[in-house]
């Protein structure tokens, strides 16, 4: 049995994983939870101990199979009642993640699969991320950033990488979501922001930084 923050920390050092595709650095997690970098010496120390996670002072963090299989079970409950909160309580898109991330922590054996058979066994959550399966398979994730889409090419949101409420609500105001689709009109060589076209509706001017946070499918 973890603790809250050993299952916080799993479920970080899995996520840093599947973004960066490498070992993940006691600094890169201390951003990640906002926590002091002692602290996070101390947890991997821990989670070392217990066998979750490989630590190299000179790679980095990995997690072992069973921390993996830990970590991705917390993921999977997590996306799950992101899908419930949203699709069966009328929660908006920015309000479900805090909500889940207290969810995610009750730890009776069949509630996952309960859920995700009640949901119609959902392949992605509200913010387009792929749901783990009970055997840790999972549906395609998306890498390729608006940002990184050829001027006058067309594609469809599929992702967010920024979860913040923030964002959330700027998408909302810009009414863009899952499966929108965007045209990229002109990328603006002064500070690289982006000219696009939401849905076929006139001109719209987003940062970079706004570019990098939405994922696409070409």
């Amino acid at each position: 049995m973890h603790t809250l923050s050993e299952e916080n920390y799993l479920k970080c050092i899995y996520c840093l994983w599947q973004d960066k595709g490498q070992k993940i650095t006691p600094t890169a997690i201390a951003e990640s939870l906002g926590n002091n970098p002692a602290s996070v010496v101390d947890m991997i120390r821990k989670l070392t101990d217990k066998q979750l996670i490989n630590y190299d002072k000179k790679k980095g963090v990995e997690l072992t199979a069973q921390g993996q299989k830990d970590a991705t079970l917390i993921v999977r409950r997590h996306r799950l009642w992101e899908v419930f909160l949203l699709e069966k309580l009328d929660y908006d898109w920015d309000e479900i993640h805090d909500i889940a991330e207290e969810l995610e922590h009750i730890k009776d054996a069949s509630l996952a699969d309960r859920l995700d058979k009640f949901l119609g066994f959902p392949e992605y959550d509200p913010h387009g991320d792929p749901i783990p399966k009970a055997n840790g398979k999972m549906a395609k994730r998306y890498s390729t950033t608006l940002a990184d889409l050829k001027t006058g090419g067309y594609c469809r949101v599929a992702a967010v990488k920024d979860t913040t409420s923030s964002f959330l609500q700027y998408l909302q105001k810009l009414d863009i979501s899952i499966g929108t689709k965007i045209q990229l009109i002109e990328k603006i060589p002064f500070d690289n922001s982006l000219v696009i076209s939401i849905g076929g509706n006139g001109r719209t001017t987003v940062s970079q930084k706004f570019g990098e946070s939405v994922l696409i499918d070409i």
